[in-house]
C-alpha cells in the first residue's frame, strides 16, 4: 500500500480572482514545489479528476450549482460575494477538480490504495455554504468528501477536522442537522466570518468549536486542541478523518494574527493520526485550505505532509 498519495491538476492554477488577490495561483505553486524534491521522493502523484455535479449536491443546492456554471464568465471576472470571491474563466474547472481530488481521495483511503491522501488544490472551500459563495470559497470540498463517504461508501461515522485560522462557516452549517457528520474547528476569534463560538454544537454535538485569542502560540493552542478538541473527536469514533489543511495560523501570515510554527502543524497531524490509527484504520484525507504567506503555506505543507508520510511518533514513555 502507498503511504501517501497526492492529488493535484495544472487546471487548479487558473482560478485567477485578480491582480493582488491573496488567494492566488502562487499559493499553489508553493505548496507544489515544496513536495516535489527529494525529501519527499515515496509521494505518489495522480491527477485530481473532475468532479461530478451529483457530487457537489451532497452538499450544495442545485439552484446554486446552476447558478455558479451560468456565472462562469469566459473572459474577465464575475464576483460571486461583496468582492472577496471572484471567478475567472478557469474558475468552474478548477472548482470542479477540487471536488473530484476530495472524493478520489475518499476512494483511494477506504479501498485500501493509500493509508492518507493530501489535495493540493484550491481555490480553497470551507466557507462556502450550502448556497452561498463567500470568503475565496465556491464549492465546499471537505464537506462534500464527508456526504461523498457517507453516501456512497456507507460510512456511518465522517469527521472533518478543520486548523484553518478562519472558522469554517460553511462545513458547521451543511453538518449542523447532520449527526452522522462530525465537524471540529479551532480558529481565531474574533475573526472573520464571525462563527464559531463554543456555544455553536450542533444538532448532537457534532460541532465542536475551539475559539482562540489573537496572537495564539504553540502553547496555547497545544493545550486547546488537546483538551477541547482531541478528546472530543476520538469520542466520535470517526470511521475517516478528513482535514481542512489551512496554514494560515502560522505567525508569518499577513491576513491573521495568530503565532504558530510549522511544528505545531507537524505536531496536530500526527496527533490525528494518533486518533485515526485507533478509529478508522489510519484513514485520513488531508485538503488544502487558507495560508497567505508563501514561505509559510511552503513549509508548513512539508511538515503537514511529512507527517502523514511518517505516521505519529511513539508516545513518551
Amino acid at each position: 500500500m502507498t503511504t501517501t498519495i497526492v492529488y493535484t491538476h495544472a487546471a487548479c492554477l487558473e482560478h485567477r480572482p485578480g491582480p493582488h488577490h491573496p488567494e492566488s495561483p502562487e499559493r499553489l505553486k508553493a505548496v507544489v514545489d515544496a513536495l516535489r524534491t527529494p525529501a519527499f521522493a515515496d509521494l505518489e502523484w495522480r491527477d485530481a479528476p473532475m468532479g461530478t455535479v451529483e457530487q457537489v449536491q451532497l452538499i450544495h443546492e442545485a439552484g446554486y450549482i446552476d447558478d455558479i456554471a451560468e456565472h462562469a464568465p469566459s473572459r474577465g471576472y464575475v464576483p460571486l460575494d461583496a468582492g472577496d470571491t471572484i471567478m475567472s474563466p478557469g474558475s468552474w474547472e478548477a472548482v470542479m477538480r477540487c471536488v473530484g481530488a476530495a472524493c478520489a481521495g475518499v476512494d483511494a483511503v477506504v479501498s485500501g490504495q493509500a493509508r492518507n491522501v493530501f489535495c493540493a488544490t484550491r481555490p480553497c472551500g470551507h466557507h462556502a455554504e450550502p448556497a452561498k459563495a463567500m470568503g475565496f470559497c465556491i464549492f465546499n470540498q471537505a464537506a462534500i468528501a464527508a456526504a461523498y463517504a457517507n453516501a456512497v461508501h456507507k460510512l456511518e461515522r465522517v469527521a472533518v477536522v478543520d486548523f484553518d485560522v478562519h472558522h469554517g462557516n460553511g462545513t458547521q452549517d451543511a453538518f449542523y442537522n447532520r449527526p452522522e457528520l462530525f465537524y471540529a474547528s479551532s480558529h481565531q476569534s474574533p475573526f472573520y466570518p464571525g462563527t464559531g463560538a463554543r456555544s455553536e454544537t450542533g444538532v448532537d454535538h457534532n460541532i465542536v468549536n475551539v475559539p482562540l485569542p489573537r496572537g495564539c502560540d504553540s502553547a496555547q493552542f497545544r493545550a486547546a486542541i488537546s483538551t477541547l478538541m482531541l478528546p472530543a473527536v476520538e469520542a466520535f469514533a470517526p470511521q475517516l478523518i478528513i482535514v481542512s489543511a489551512g496554514f494560515d495560523a502560522h505567525r508569518l501570515d499577513p491576513l491573521a494574527g495568530m503565532n504558530l510554527e510549522d511544528s505545531d502543524f507537524d505536531w496536530i497531524t500526527r496527533e490525528l493520526m494518533r486518533i485515526a490509527d485507533r478509529t478508522c484504520e489510519g484513514r485520513i484525507v488531508s485538503i488544502l485550505e487558507g495560508g497567505y504567506s508563501l514561505e509559510a503555506l511552503a513549509s508548513s505543507t512539508v511538515a503537514h505532509v511529512g507527517a502523514l508520510i511518517n505516521g505519529p511518533a511513539p508516545l513518551p514513555s
